[in-house]
């Protein structure tokens, strides 16, 4: 285990996070138009898709281990006390409707601890599972949940439309994001619309974006490869042309003869104007808090992608941070109206699907195999 730096982290107070003028409302609207992005591709598909992350590119089974000897300020909540949990882990891209993976954009990586036991958020009462919602950038797009909603609604405009000028736009943000990569920057918004390079999602850093409760502080989360086989990865392309889905195709290929080990990270919150709860937009200072790692996830060498894990994983469950214990209550205002839009999206994916969508208490019959 690395030796984590000595820093004093702040605890938290009700304070810090400050509701925003007709919050309620921009949370009955951003269900509203997630919805009707559902709708649309349920229209033209005839599939019931997530609103956002609607592309799978791997269904993982795993474990996490939490580290031994962890400093009290880091042995918080699910990692107050070492031991061993099951996990299932989904890889995808962020938009809502399935295009071709030429259309690059941001990748997102979900995991579900089970057998979580302790005090849960509301609505969490009866589950034992405990989610992570990353994407690999390390800030929201929106600071606020009003701007969320305007982007959101943006998006509503262009889903299941025009997928040849998309694929076409994608190749010239991507670009454009070289240029700016070469000259030592990058473009979040670039690599949103498409621009992202066409780079393997085994090799990327994932990041919760907005911040949680950890315990008695505040944090983010950070899930980064560290196994040789996983960090070759990092930055390695893949040959995406007249493949629409060669990400799945390089998850399936990977874990079919190698394993990978992750480590989970958390960076606590020690200054609150240079940290805010309030604006997921902000990047935190690492030279005032440093990602630390409480644990690790590893995979077996498995079949990532098939029928039976579709239908259990993608179809049976939903990954949603609302899923969580008391001491990792999600933070904030994006956070917060986040909780109903989840809550929408279970609804009409398991009306139009007949399939029931639930928390695992166990991962029985979900063994790894090759």
């Amino acid at each position: 285990m690395n030796e984590p730096a000595a820093i004093d982290p702040i605890p938290y107070a009700p304070g810090f996070e400050t509701p925003e003028d007709d919050e309620a409302q921009t949370a009955f609207d951003l269900q509203t138009t997630m919805r009707s992005i559902s709708t649309k591709t349920y229209e033209d598909s005839g599939r019931a898709l997530r609103s956002v992350h609607a592309k799978t590119h791997g269904l993982l089974v795993g474990e996490l281990v939490v580290d031994a000897g962890l400093p009290e300020v880091y042995a918080q909540g699910l990692f107050a006390r070492p031991g061993t949990y099951p996990v299932v882990m989904r890889l995808s891209t962020t938009p809502g409707d399935v295009l071709p993976d030429d259309v690059s954009t941001p990748r997102g990586m979900a995991i579900k601890v089970v057998g979580v036991a302790g005090p849960r958020v509301e609505g969490s009462e009866d589950d034992a599972t405990q989610d992570f919602v990353l994407v690999n950038g390390p800030v929201f797009a929106s600071s606020t949940a009003k701007q969320f909603l305007g982007g959101a609604k943006l998006l509503t405009a262009t889903t299941d439309k025009a997928p040849n000028l998309k694929r076409l736009f994608s190749a010239a943000a991507r670009g454009a994001e070289r240029v700016l990569e070469a000259a030592g920057g990058e473009s979040g918004t670039l690599k949103a619309l498409g621009g992202h390079p066409e780079t393997h999602p085994l090799g990327e850093t994932y990041y919760s974006q907005v911040p949680i409760l950890y315990g008695a502080y505040m944090a983010k989360v950070q899930v980064a490869p560290v196994s040789p086989a996983l960090t070759a990865l990092t930055g390695s392309p893949v040959d995406l042309k007249d493949r629409p889905d060669g990400l799945r195709d390089a998850v399936v290929d990977h874990f079919a003869r190698d394993g990978g080990t992750w480590a989970l990270r958390v960076q606590l919150c020690t200054d609150i104007d240079a940290m805010p709860i309030e604006d997921a937009a902000v990047e935190w200072p690492e030279a005032q808090s440093p990602w630390v790692t409480v644990a690790r996830v590893h995979a077996e060498p498995q079949a990532a992608y098939g029928d039976e894990l579709v239908r259990r994983i993608d179809e049976g469950m939903q990954f949603n941070p609302w899923h969580a214990l008391a001491a990792h209550r999600p933070l904030g205002s994006i956070m917060r109206v986040r909780k109903a839009v989840y809550a929408m999206s279970k609804r009409f994916r398991a009306e139009r699907t007949g399939i029931e969508i639930t928390e695992p208490r166990d991962l029985d019959g979900l063994t790894p195999l090759v």
